[in-house]
């Protein structure tokens, strides 16, 4: 399984509607990738590793899939729509990583 993360950095004076990112762009991207999209998250950043630092990213969601194969293909025919609606949610420019899952805990 792989974890595919796009991550959006904490940049002063930098719109991020969390909102919409939560109740809408996610919700388009899971329907457009249909099953290929096993499960995602969504985390707001709150703060850094030391007291009173700012968080280091604003927003990140983790997608989770079989394979990055099985991601791009979902991906790419909704590429154009799904990237053309980050300009709804941001002005932020996000950094993406494709990560192997080596252990995914169950929910406790």
């Amino acid at each position: 399984m792989v974890k595919v993360s796009v991550l959006y950095p904490n940049t002063e004076g930098a719109r991020f509607d969390h909102a919409y990112y939560r109740d809408k762009h996610m919700p388009l991207l899971k329907e457009r990738m249909g099953s290929a999209c096993l499960y995602y998250t969504v985390d707001k950043g709150l703060a850094g590793g030391a007291p009173g630092a700012p968080a280091p990213f604003v927003g990140m969601c983790h997608i989770y899939c079989e394979s990055a194969e099985s991601f791009q293909q979902a991906f790419a025919p909704h590429a154009q729509e799904i990237l053309g609606d980050i300009r709804n949610y941001t002005d932020l420019q996000p950094i993406l990583q494709v990560s192997e899952v080596v252990v995914d805990a169950p929910a406790r």
